[in-house]
């Protein structure tokens, strides 16, 4: 199994910046595809940015485009996303998953298999 855990989150006014780490443990695969979703109340689990190891390849959603970074450190098993201007509609609770293939970058959660329990990002206006 894989355990991923989520940190980095909080309470930020609009404008600011948010670096999300997201850390693996326990079972590791040569291969894969960590995502970042996020979900506000009451919506649905919306794809945010994927990177590939070990390809590096990324995706990202249009909605984040030019303000969000994914990226990775292999030595220490944990997946970034760099949040800058922040806005009010990106206040959700951010999760990371892992998805075994390296080569999809999916972009829908039935795209991965392992999930964190996921952090809280707010932003005020």
């Amino acid at each position: 199994q894989v355990q991923l855990v989520e940190s980095g989150g909080g309470l930020v006014q609009a404008g600011a910046s948010l670096r999300l780490s997201c850390a693996a443990s326990g079972r590791t695969f040569v291969g894969h595809t960590t995502g970042w979703f996020r979900q506000a109340p009451g919506k649905e689990r919306d794809f945010v940015a994927a990177i590939s190891r070990p390809y590096g390849r990324t995706a990202y959603a249009d909605s984040v485009k030019g303000r969000f970074t994914i990226s990775r450190d292999n030595a220490k098993n944990t997946v970034y996303l760099q949040m800058n201007s922040l806005k009010p509609e990106d206040t959700a609770v951010y999760y990371c998953a892992v998805d075994r293939n390296p080569l999809r970058l999916g972009q829908h959660d039935s795209d991965y298999e392992y999930w964190g329990q996921g952090t809280q990002v707010t932003v005020s206006s």
